[in-house]
């Protein structure tokens, strides 16, 4: 008998055999990452997966070679912005802090030796120098920020300003009087200036010369992640478009073609921008940043050794060395030595005739301000004191003679740097502005004139008479003899109270 099934027995039999094993997985139902490496096997098997495998690689680099390069251009741009308007503002106000003391101690010390009656040109400068240290302390304060070196200086700075123009007030009261002690007060004045506010503003300095080094150096710096990235990517777009025509035979792809032009142009733009920034950085930095360091520093010589002419005078060889020498003689001739060596390091670093001329009459000026300062001494040590204060304080032919025009002609040198040299900073920044940064380009540039202002008529003094400090017993008690003469001038804190002989 045949063997006849029943209908619907063969469809059920077909389903049977189609259903899987207990226990084998279903296609597509592997995990996610499993499913992502099975789907990747699968596409590298076939050309248009491979295709879309190599276009997606491609693509990557590409996108990040574009948003590398954008942040590097960016985070330089900054760097290079900073320079203009913050580190080297802070640094210049630093220099002029520092300018200003030295050139108030040297005022102070001027205006004591003319006598009772101080001439108003010198205390109207002293109250200037006072005043434009006190307005640049509150600008550096509100503009220095993350900087606790700074920070500490600053503070130092306006804790000790108000006591030393106290001091200073002190000794013009008593030099009007007559009172011999004044003159203590006036070397106990420049022992704080020398010991605590000069100190300080160099710390200052540096420290803000520091962070304007740094961000030159961060401007400067090569963009090394964008330029490697740049180069795979035009590597790796070259290949694809070479392996697509030997396997293709298709000449060209528009889309590759494309993206092998814009990074080309991206990046023969970085490199030779970068380059020419560069460049421009290292001018600005070894012609005018190096410049102005050493003009300022050179400045600042040439106040404190004319500080330390005056107080020759006026100690008068009662403040020794432990080598028995004048104190204030030998800090003249080591600042005079200093101004020397620096005015050349200027003339070296000037590049122009514009500013070797004034750094050369400065280095002519200097010289003859050591012959006629070799001359006053002599006549002091004879014995004419008078005729040695008209030597050092004369209107023509003396010492201070000079050094208003060492001053002056180093304010003009510094004038002529800085106006020649940061402005090109600012075009620098200026033109990485369109590689991505806008702070730039409104940076204000630094001001050309000179440091020394006249004040206005609400500039005031800080705290002029205002000292908490009590200086010790009072130096009344001398003998007429003792009064008469200057050499024997004491520290007021360890003044005694019995008649010096």
């Amino acid at each position: 008998m045949p063997n006849v099934r029943e209908p619907g027995a063969r469809e059920s039999a077909t389903r049977s055999a189609a259903q899987p094993r207990p226990g084998t997985p279903r296609p597509g139902t592997h995990g996610g990452l499993a499913g992502a490496r099975e789907k990747l096997r699968a596409a590298a098997t076939t050309e248009p997966g491979r295709l879309w495998l190599i276009g997606t690689v491609v693509a990557v680099l590409v996108v990040a070679f574009g948003a590398v390069t954008a942040w590097e251009v960016s985070d330089r741009s900054a760097a290079a912005g900073d320079v203009v308007s913050r580190s080297q503002p802070l640094s210049a106000d630093a220099a002029s802090i520092y300018r200003s003391l030295a050139d108030a101690d040297t005022a102070a010390a001027s205006g004591f030796l003319a006598g009772g009656q101080e001439p108003l040109d010198v205390r109207k400068r002293y109250d200037t120098d006072i005043a434009t240290a006190s307005r640049l302390l509150v600008k550096a304060a509100s503009n220095t920020t993350g900087s606790a070196e700074s920070a500490q200086q600053i503070a130092t700075l306006n804790e000790q300003l108000p006591l030393y123009n106290g001091l200073v007030e002190q000794a013009r009261a008593n030099n009007r009087q007559g009172f011999p002690v004044g003159g203590a007060y006036l070397r106990f004045a420049n022992q704080k200036m020398s010991t605590s506010l000069l100190p300080a503003a160099q710390k200052l300095y540096e420290a803000e010369t520091g962070r304007l080094y740094d961000d030159y150096d961060q401007a400067d710096t090569w963009p090394y992640a964008s330029t490697v990235l740049g180069l795979v990517a035009l590597a790796g777009l070259v290949w694809v478009q070479r392996r697509n025509y030997l396997r293709t035979n298709r000449v060209f792809n528009h889309g590759l073609l494309a993206a092998t032009a814009a990074s080309t142009v991206v990046l023969l733009w970085l490199v030779v921008g970068h380059a020419v920034a560069a460049s421009d950085l290292s001018t600005s930095r070894a012609h005018g940043q190096e410049s102005l360091k050493v003009l300022n520093d050179a400045r600042i010589s040439s106040l404190q050794a004319r500080a330390n002419e005056n107080l020759t005078l006026v100690a008068r060889g009662a403040v020794l060395t432990p080598e028995g020498k004048d104190l204030y003689e030998a800090e003249f001739t080591k600042e005079m030595a200093s101004l020397s060596a620096r005015l050349g390091a200027a003339r070296s670093l000037a590049d122009d005739d514009a500013g070797k001329a004034p750094v050369a009459k400065a280095v002519g000026d200097m010289e003859e301000w050591q012959k006629r300062h070799t001359a006053a001494r002599r006549t002091d040590d004879s014995g004419d004191y008078d005729g040695a204060l008209t030597q050092v304080l004369g209107a023509k032919g003396s010492t201070g003679e000079c050094f208003d025009q060492v001053d002056e002609e180093l304010d003009s040198a510094i004038a002529h740097e800085q106006p020649l040299r940061m402005p090109r900073l600012a075009l620098i920044t200026v033109w990485d502005r369109k590689s991505g940064s806008s702070r730039a380009a409104s940076a204000p540039r630094p001001n050309p004139t000179k440091s020394r202002t006249v004040p206005t008529r609400n500039s005031q003094v800080v705290a002029a008479l205002a000292v908490e400090e009590r200086l010790g017993p009072p130096c009344w008690v001398r003998s007429a003899a003792a009064a008469s003469r200057r050499a024997d001038l004491r520290d007021p804190t360890a003044c005694r109270t019995e008649p010096v002989p």
